[in-house]
């Protein structure tokens, strides 16, 4: 027998607007089910998923998608929605090579409106939706869900602060997961939220409004009455501020109070805003104790849980640089007082957990806000303190205005510890880090580094820190090489690399994570291999020996070929008037797809035999063949 018989016939929303209402809570305990099996067995995100699972269901029973648009605002909670949208017998190859995405995307279903992964995007898509559909004659509704993190995001506020002039149709959803409802209140409110939805209330305002023009004194008494009486039963009038009609808070388990109030709030013309209250992990009693360590699990015995790997009693565990990194920032922060740290909500994914435990008045969590992380830290270095910026690589992408005008315009000293540089895995091309090479090293005053294992990126960070100017260091996903990190810190001479295999006739020249596979494949081909440590500024004259004593220069990366290490060796080399025949390895020039980190790499030539290969093929274009190995 099925565990899943009433899910098992969903292949398509249609399906499931056949259901009886009654049936809804049975499909709404499979589903949920189904999540915590489906992640169990390939990894993926959990928690945000099993609080939004009533929600989803409400969301296609009420709406007739995909003709009526659902937009999932940073999308890793839209697994209950890809299920109901047939791809159920897909979540099996969740994130793996070749299998479905975890994050919404428009070339993969009809169902995904709109490409989702980094956050608050979702209500500026919504109101262009919006108005495209009014201005094309269609009549359907454009439904935005978006998580209260993702709120504290300027830019969604700046969509909101659009929705009336644009006059949009648009429907707002918040997933508000960070409070409680107790039953009393939730009640209360569930109540007001689906009378204050309806049409005789809609209705009864309208009429109200047209009698009370005529008095514009009596008018304003009026609606400063309302205001204060639904000021005194909801959370807030801010969003009706905004020229929003909103409704809520609302139960986002009760799967009556759902389906009735998105029924009324669908009805209603104009910008409307709903209040979901939701708790991540929902109906699985781990991940609601702990929803941060089921955010994003690996695999796992769902009957079990999470269990820490333990490491061999003889071996010494290798720590992911993401450790590294907050053990650094916690030594220096005992060496400097006038160090600070600021991330923009990556308290956990940066390794920021250690210092704000120990330094909880020198840690700033500003917000899914990369703009504002930027410049807050400019303003704390205008002020004489030294800001440490903790942010992904992909997330800085948000922030480049800032970092150029705010930060290196004005040659401050803040460092950007970049995590996640380089591919990330089964995250995919929303969230490798491909492209902060080739975008830092054209910026003036700007110091970038890339360290090549575990010990080099302590002394890095200690290097940019000892700065006066801002600097960024770069540093992959996960363990490092198994290098022993040194305690001490010692500033590395900056703009300078070092020779680490010497060989004949080619000459690697390796940036960052790519320093091992260029010396596996240095010792393949008996080539010289430089790790070259600074990608701004460059080593030039090792760039110039190596290129005046060698056949062949190879730049290696892991970040676009486009604009990046490479290219800046490339340009140097040309400005010294060397000619050698150069070749250029990095990513492409394209979206690199989900899938396992490694096999992404060798997909793209970058792993130890794919960079032998590569060289091999151009020697062989120019009749020439590698020295052989010592």
């Amino acid at each position: 027998m099925s565990a899943y018989p009433l899910l098992e016939t969903v292949d398509d929303p249609a399906d499931l607007r056949g259901f009886d209402r009654k049936q809804l809570a049975q499909l709404a305990g499979e589903l949920r089910a189904f999540i915590v099996d489906s992640v169990a067995a390939t990894g993926g995100h959990l928690s945000a998923n099993l609080g939004t699972v009533e929600l989803t269901i409400a969301l296609h029973y009420v709406f007739h998608t995909p003709d009526d648009r659902l937009i999932w605002d940073v999308g890793h909670q839209t697994y209950g929605h890809k299920i109901l949208t047939g791809r159920r017998e897909g979540m099996g190859r969740l994130r793996q090579k070749g299998g479905i995405a975890g994050f919404p995307r428009r070339e993969e279903s009809v169902y995904d409106a709109f490409g989702t992964a980094h956050s608050s995007t979702s209500i500026s898509a919504a109101i262009g939706m919006a108005v495209a559909a009014r201005r094309r004659g269609l009549d359907h509704r454009v439904v935005a869900v978006i998580g209260d993190g993702a709120m504290t995001a300027g830019m969604a506020f700046e969509a909101l602060n659009n929705a009336k002039q644009a006059n949009a149709n648009v429907i707002v959803v918040l997933n508000d997961n960070d409070m409680s409802i107790s039953e009393n209140v939730g009640a209360l409110n569930n109540y007001l939220a689906k009378l204050m939805s309806g049409r005789f209330y809609a209705a009864t305002k309208k009429t109200a409004e047209k009698m009370l023009s005529g008095a514009p004194a009596m008018k304003e008494l009026a609606k400063r009455f309302e205001e204060h009486a639904k000021g005194m039963l909801t959370p807030s009038t801010l969003f009706e501020e905004f020229g929003f009609n909103y409704t809520g808070p609302i139960d986002g388990h009760n799967l009556d109070v759902l389906v009735d109030t998105l029924t009324n709030v669908k009805r209603l013309a104009g910008p409307q805003f709903l209040h979901v209250v939701t708790r991540k992990g929902q109906g699985y009693k781990l991940a609601e104790e702990d929803p941060i360590a089921y955010h994003g699990p690996g695999s796992f015995d769902p009957g079990v849980g999470i269990v820490k790997a333990k490491p061999a009693p003889d071996a010494r565990p290798k720590p992911t640089y993401t450790q590294v990194f907050g053990d650094w920032l916690c030594d220096m922060a005992r060496q400097d007082t006038r160090l600070v740290g600021v991330t923009p909500a990556m308290r956990e994914g940066s390794g920021l957990v250690k210092f704000s435990q120990e330094f909880p008045d020198r840690y700033f969590d500003v917000g899914i806000a990369e703009q504002h992380a930027v410049t807050f830290a400019a303003g704390l270095a205008v002020e004489g303190l030294k800001p440490v910026v903790a942010i992904y690589s992909t997330f800085l992408q948000r922030a480049y205005d800032q970092m150029i005008h705010d930060v290196a315009l004005q040659n401050l000293p803040v460092v950007f510890a970049l995590d996640r540089a380089g591919l990330v895995g089964a995250d995919g091309p929303t969230h490798h880090g491909a492209f902060d090479l080739s975008f830092m090293r054209c910026i003036p005053n700007l110091t970038v580094m890339a360290p090549a294992d575990e010990n080099e990126c302590r002394q890095m960070l200690y290097t940019a820190f000892m700065l006066e100017g801002p600097a960024a260091v770069r540093y992959p996903r996960g363990i490092g090489v198994g290098v022993e990190v040194v305690q001490e810190m010692k500033a590395l001479p900056v703009g300078r690399g070092e020779v680490r295999r010497e060989g004949k006739r080619v000459a690697i020249l390796a940036f960052g994570a790519m320093v091992k596979p260029a010396l596996e494949a240095g010792a393949e081909l008996n080539a010289t291999v430089a790790n070259m440590r600074f990608v701004k500024p460059l080593d030039r004259e090792l760039a110039f020996r190596l290129a005046t004593t060698h056949d062949l220069v190879v730049t290696v990366e892991e970040n676009v070929v486009a604009g990046g290490a490479g290219a800046a060796v490339a340009e140097a080399l040309s400005e010294s008037g060397v000619q050698v025949p150069l070749l250029m390895l990095g990513l492409p020039d394209a979206f690199v797809e989900h899938g396992d980190s490694a096999q992404l790499l060798a997909d793209c030539g970058l792993d130890a035999s794919g960079i032998a290969k590569s060289v091999r093929e151009r020697l062989a274009r120019a009749g020439r063949r590698p020295g052989k190995a010592a």
